[in-house]
């Protein structure tokens, strides 16, 4: 079976989202992923709330190469954040096209995640977009027995989960209850691999998530589990950060390489990539 891919902008956090677009189409991807808020102090701010030039030259890219944008993230709602601070990224995502956002809840009271979680899906319901859920191991929502609980509690019907391969692993989420949970929760879903030691130390650990995974087959992360207990059909987001290997080869080398490999590793194509000569 051949799958639709998107290129997540994590794995090509260098690139402004036109450049992105452009990226993707030359690869071979259906979909972009964009990246529109800033996790960290150290990362690029690309800013298409705001910067209106950047969100037209976007849209000129989509138009000019047919690709759609899948999801806009990150809605990371942590305790000094609620959802109404995420509104003018909101109607960014809307003009865009997308029909999905990724949101986090990085916090501790879970009568607060939940009232802003369920906040943040009633704004967005009228844009027709649905609100995908994502549980980074390291937070207080950490996996998906978690995240299915605060969905559930929110009650909203445009809410599910989005399922991250290394999150999902490291977590140790439950292959079971992944395959019982309601089959509209899931939209996509972030692929990538890992090595199969967890750093011993959480640095480690969230330096791996931001800037070192692997592509599917390299690492430890029983991939085609997890997948075969999604919906079939949904597009996969390639969120591979490789710094150490974007340093030697560019960025839009390690987008080709990574929807490569995804295929032959995925799409039962028959030769393994390899990397362009010099």
């Amino acid at each position: 079976m051949k799958h639709d891919y998107s290129l997540a902008h994590l794995t090509v956090l260098s690139l402004t989202p036109p450049q992105v677009v452009d990226a993707a189409a030359r690869a071979g991807y259906a979909y972009v992923s964009l990246r529109l808020t800033r996790v960290t102090t150290e990362e690029p701010l690309y800013d298409l709330a705001n910067d209106k030039a950047m969100m037209r030259e976007t849209k000129a890219r989509l138009a000019a190469t047919g690709l759609k944008v899948l999801d806009v993230e990150l809605f990371r709602m942590e305790p000094s954040l609620d959802a109404d601070s995420f509104r003018s990224v909101l109607d960014a995502t809307a003009e865009l096209g997308a029909k999905n956002i990724i949101a986090q809840l990085p916090d501790p009271d879970r009568n607060r995640a939940v009232a802003r979680f369920a906040r943040l899906c009633e704004m967005a319901k009228p844009l027709g977009i649905f609100v995908n859920l994502e549980f980074p191991h390291w937070t207080e929502t950490g996996d998906l027995a978690t995240a299915a609980k605060l969905v559930r509690a929110a009650n909203c019907s445009n809410a599910g989960v989005l399922v991250d391969m290394l999150h999902f692993d490291r977590s140790n989420s439950s292959l079971d209850e992944l395959a019982s949970l309601p089959r509209e929760w899931f939209r996509f879903a972030h692929v990538c691999d890992a090595v199969k030691e967890v750093p011993a130390t959480m640095a480690g650990i969230i330096h791996t998530g931001r800037d070192e995974r692997l592509f599917p087959g390299e690492g430890g992360i029983d991939i085609d589990a997890i997948l075969s207990r999604l919906p079939q059909g949904i597009p996969y987001s390639l969120e591979i950060p490789r710094n150490t290997l974007t340093k030697a080869v560019g960025p839009e080398e390690v987008a080709r390489l990574a929807i490569e490999v995804a295929r032959s590793q995925l799409d039962d194509a028959q030769e393994a990539p390899r990397l362009k000569s010099a």
